[in-house]
């Protein structure tokens, strides 16, 4: 890596890839546009973090800690499998240290939002979906900084990752904590205005990254998509398809019933992109990021492509057999519905007289008496 010896500098004539992305990243800091940009990232991450808050119900958050599978696979994939494919995919792929900085943040992040709205679409585990994610949000508090650290070990006689604001992270990180306390509030004393939030965070996930996408490729050119590598494209295609792959392996390795196994696929793949992009945005020097502050918007773009495929495959093909567990189970408790009133019935006419025993039982005591 000929880039990795030196600072990625504002001029980047000589410096492939992250030089010339940090050309544009001058740019993009010296744009009046910078920092509306900032404000909308923080407004969107607190809506985010406060719809997530509404979603936790402290009944079953409780019942989940007594029983922490959801805690533990939060903390199995969203970090130890998704840091190390992160990790892994920067090395495969020779990025220099800027992309290999935001890859690894992307794969260090919780798990995001578009996990518990795909969870209904494919009939999971609602339950399971938030306690991941909330998990994953609250544990990423210590394990996102401690995965930054341990696998930008690689770049570490690089400029960028010597100074890679961990404090920072970990005050972004810190912030998110108020609006999620929030949310939890308001669940506990107003469940119908938490119902509401939390439809309008999932409906402001979309719009945001619609918005970043219009209002970042405006201030950086029309030319930032051509100055991001094709490797970082290949990752941002390849790291949520292998993300789902991880979760949906993970938990089959714990047994879990099908609807489980995709809850916990989809959580592993989609990641808290609104985290990432603040990180990026607040914490690392526009000119030193530069334009590999679009990756997580990348990420985001083919996470949601991939999901939307999920869902499409599981309602044309997948469908049809959950409907045919769901008639069998039906079925059963039908027969033994109708096994039990045949019973009722045979007890109930047992020892019944009816009008013709009653003649004959009458008509017996007088032959007799004949």
């Amino acid at each position: 890596m000929a880039g990795s010896a030196q600072p990625p500098t504002a001029a980047g004539g000589d410096v492939p890839d992250g030089g010339s992305l940090a050309g544009d990243g001058e740019a993009f800091g010296d744009r009046s546009l910078s920092q509306g940009l900032s404000v909308l990232v923080g407004l969107a991450l607190c809506v985010t973090m406060l719809g997530l808050g509404c979603a936790v119900e402290l009944g079953q958050l409780g019942q989940q800690l007594r029983r922490p599978v959801g805690l533990l696979l939060a903390l199995l994939g969203q970090f130890v499998a998704m840091p190390l494919l992160a990790f892994l995919l920067a090395l495969i792929f020779a990025l220099d240290e800027v992309a290999a900085v935001a890859v690894l943040l992307c794969g260090c992040c919780p798990g995001g939002n578009l996990s518990n709205l795909m969870s209904v679409l494919v009939d999971g585990d609602m339950n399971l979906s938030i306690i991941m994610t909330a998990s994953s949000t609250l544990l990423a508090l210590f394990l996102m900084p401690l995965c930054l650290w341990i696998y930008s070990r690689h770049w570490i006689n690089t400029a960028l990752v010597q100074l890679l604001p961990l404090g920072a992270v970990s005050l972004t990180l810190g912030s998110t904590l108020l609006p999620i306390g929030l949310g939890v509030l308001i669940r506990y004393r107003h469940p119908r205005a938490a119902d509401l939030l939390v439809k309008i965070s999932l409906w402001s996930l979309l719009v945001t990254l619609v918005i970043l996408f219009i209002l970042t490729g405006t201030m950086l050119g029309p030319d930032l998509l051509a100055h991001i590598p094709a490797s970082v494209y290949a990752i941002a295609v390849l790291m949520p398809l292998a993300g789902y792959a991880l979760g949906y392996g993970l938990a089959t390795v714990f047994k879990m019933p099908p609807h489980c196994r995709r809850t916990v696929s989809l959580e592993t793949g989609c990641q808290n992109v609104q985290l990432c992009t603040a990180i990026l945005k607040l914490t690392f020097p526009p000119e030193l990021i530069g334009g590999m502050y679009m990756f997580p918007l990348l990420y985001a773009l083919f996470q949601s492509a991939e999901a939307g495929l999920f869902v499409l495959v599981y309602k044309v093909y997948g469908r049809d057999g959950y409907k045919q567990d769901t008639l069998g189970e039906e079925e059963d408790t039908d027969i033994s519905y109708k096994k039990l009133k045949e019973e009722e019935v045979g007890d109930t006419s047992y020892g019944t007289v009816t009008t013709e025993e009653h003649n004959s039982v009458q008509m017996e005591p007088t032959q007799t008496a004949l």
